[in-house]
Parts: structure tokens; C-alpha cells; sequence
């Protein structure tokens, strides 16, 4: 049986989770100020995110690359998830659908961008020549794709138009058998003749100090205290927003997207400042990729069983451009096979413009 170490990294890690929490669940009781009550349940989603990703990561390989890159993406989603069915439970629709839109600007403008400053600025020109990040890209646009159908129809003027939250159910139905069928490829373990470079870099890493015992157990502690800390955050989140005067496009946006989504804007940054360029692309996209195929589906079909604020598929016009700009500009980088400091930049200010455009609000959310 492994026996289970902590180094530093995951004391701060571990105790930071846990006292974020415990202050978050006693501002919430005590009522404290909204502001204070929210900057600390975003402070403990954010910690709870990395919680979850450490323990992933120190389960190492016992379910192969694939499997543990998968089950990485799916719980560290599971803060946005929490966070998304209480803010539907408290008629926040806009919020929810400015934060799935956030969240894949967030990965593939913000966190990407910051990734190819942070590497090529001390690696130089990064090579993204891996056919599996080709793939994903691939996938990423199609998915994106299908996803915004239902608010191409709306914004057209289609016949189905009229029937928007039956083509949503539609749609999240069939993006979640997509998921279902593209699990067994992600999930089988490749053979180790066939690792490419950037995949055999990607194998030798830290050999797990924790046991699987441990690695899971905080996994679970993780997950019940997420769905805690997420319920303080939505209730906090109003009138925090109406004190701060912020409009709920931003705050789902920005706020609740980049809280939402701590384990790639980390990990992502962690890996390019490795030199692992093709895997720290592959970890910052799969994570979109994940919500446009199960939690924006999973949300829609969600919504209506416990019969909260339904969700719908239908976007803005400009949240819908913005997805549009992000996915292009994704896959324009891969195919083109390098990247530079100065390209994440250019990503990275985009992606400030976007936000700063969404300031003032968005009349077409919910």
C-alpha cells in the first residue's frame, strides 16, 4: 500500500482549502457584508478548484493518461456546476449564461494567452505539432458550433425559433450521446511506442506521494464542501453585485467564470512554464471543450427537472460573436503549429476588450 506524503505545496493547499471555507461558512451565517461574504466564497470556490486538482494529479496514472485528463476536466468543472444550479435556482439566468460563455473565453483567450506569455517568454517560439491537440481543436469548433444552433435560429428568425427551449433539450441531448460516444477514445491508454515527444514529457512527471485512498477521499470532501461554498457564493452574489454596482453580464463573464474554472487558469500556466507547451494546451482547452459537450447541456436538462429558471441555449448576438472570435482564434494558433509570447498577448487583450464591452451590461441576456 503507498504510503501518503505532504509537501508544502500541499499543506497551503489543503489547509488554505479548509480555511477558506470554514471563514466563508462563518461570514455566511454571521452575515457579513455581501461584499465580504462574496470575495470569500469566491476565495474558497477558487482553493476548493485546486483542492480538486491536486488530488487528481496525485492519482497519477493508475487510470491512464487519458482517463485522468478526463476525470481532471469533469471535476474541475464541478465548482461552475454548483455555482450555475443555485444561481438557476435564484432566477439567474443571465449570470449562467454569461458564465459558460466566460468560461470558454476565459480558457481560450485569458488562461491560453497567459500560458504562451509565461512559456515563450522563457522557452522562446512554442511548438503546438501534436495531432492530438489538432484533434481537440477540431472538436472544440465543432462542438462550438453546435452549441450556438439554437441561438443562430433565434437571432435568424428561423421556425424554431418559436420552439427554443425544446430545440435546447434537443441539442443537450445530442451534445451529451457526442460526449458519451468520444469517451472510450479518451479513455484508453495509448500504447508507449507510440507516445509522441511532447506525450512521453507529459508521463515523467512526480510519482504520486499520496495514496488512492487519501487522493479520493479529499476528492469527496472537496466535492460536498463545493456544493456549500457555491450555495454562499450565489447568495452573496446579488446583492454584492448591485452593491458594487456590476451588471450580471460581467459578473457571469468574468467573475463567476474565472472562480469557476481556478484549476485551468493554474495548471495550464504551471505546465507552459515547464516547456510543456502541447499539454498545457491540451489541459487549458479540454476544459471549453467540456463545457459546450456536458455542462452546458447537463444545466439545460437540470434546470427543468428540478424546475428552476429554465435555461436555454440561446445567446446574445454579442455573446455569440464573442464565442465565435475565441474559437476562431484557438484554432487559427493550432493549426498554425507555433506560438509566441507576443500572440498570447494579442489573446490576452482581446479578451480584455470583450470583458471591458460587457461592463456597461448586455440587453439581450435573460
Amino acid at each position: 500500500m503507498r504510503s501518503t506524503t505532504f509537501n508544502r505545496s500541499d499543506l497551503v493547499i489543503v489547509g488554505g482549502s479548509l480555511g477558506a471555507t470554514l471563514l466563508a461558512g462563518i461570514g455566511h451565517i454571521a452575515g457579513w457584508t455581501p461584499v465580504l461574504r462574496f470575495l470569500l466564497s469566491a476565495a474558497a470556490v477558487s482553493l476548493l478548484a485546486s483542492l480538486v486538482g491536486r488530488s487528481v494529479e496525485q492519482l497519477g496514472d493508475r487510470f491512464g493518461a487519458g482517463a485522468t485528463g478526463v476525470l481532471q476536466s469533469a471535476l474541475g468543472n464541478l465548482p461552475e456546476l454548483f455555482i450555475s444550479l443555485f444561481a438557476l435556482r435564484a432566477g439567474l439566468v443571465g449570470v449562467v449564461q454569461a458564465a459558460l460563455i466566460g468560461s470558454v473565453l476565459a480558457n481560450l483567450l485569458f488562461v491560453l494567452g497567459l500560458a504562451f506569455v509565461v512559456g515563450g517568454l522563457k522557452h522562446g517560439t512554442q511548438r503546438l505539432d501534436s495531432e492530438r491537440a489538432r484533434q481537440t481543436a477540431v472538436l472544440m469548433v465543432l462542438s462550438v458550433a453546435a452549441f450556438a444552433v439554437p441561438s443562430l435560429a433565434h437571432l435568424l428568425h428561423t421556425p424554431a425559433a418559436r420552439h427554443e427551449s425544446a430545440l435546447s433539450v434537443i441539442v443537450s441531448i445530442v451534445l451529451i450521446a457526442l460526449f458519451v460516444l468520444m469517451l472510450p477514445a479518451s479513455l484508453r491508454r495509448q500504447p508507449a511506442t507510440a507516445a509522441s515527444t511532447g506525450e512521453r514529457h507529459v508521463e515523467e512527471h512526480e510519482a504520486p506521494r499520496w495514496s488512492a485512498t487519501v487522493a479520493v477521499g479529499l476528492l469527496a470532501v472537496a466535492g460536498v464542501l463545493a456544493a456549500f461554498v457555491s450555495e454562499w457564493f450565489v447568495s452573496a452574489l446579488q446583492p454584492a453585485m448591485e452593491r458594487l454596482h456590476i451588471t450580471q453580464a460581467f459578473a457571469g463573464l468574468v467573475i463567476v467564470a474565472i472562480a469557476g474554472n481556478a484549476i485551468e487558469n493554474v495548471v495550464g500556466i504551471q505546465l507552459a512554464a515547464q516547456g510543456r507547451s502541447e499539454y498545457a494546451f491540451s489541459v487549458v482547452i479540454n476544459s471549453p471543450l467540456q463545457i459546450t459537450l456536458v455542462l452546458a447541456p447537463l444545466l439545460v436538462l437540470l434546470s427543468r427537472l428540478f424546475g428552476f429558471s429554465p435555461l436555454t441555449l440561446t445567446f446574445s448576438p454579442m455573446l455569440v460573436a464573442s464565442l465565435i472570435i475565441a474559437v476562431v482564434l484557438a484554432a487559427f494558433i493550432t493549426f498554425d503549429g507555433e506560438s509566441n509570447w507576443a500572440e498570447g498577448a494579442a489573446l490576452i487583450a482581446i479578451y480584455a476588450i470583450i470583458a471591458t464591452a460587457f461592463w456597461w451590461g448586455e440587453p439581450g441576456l435573460s
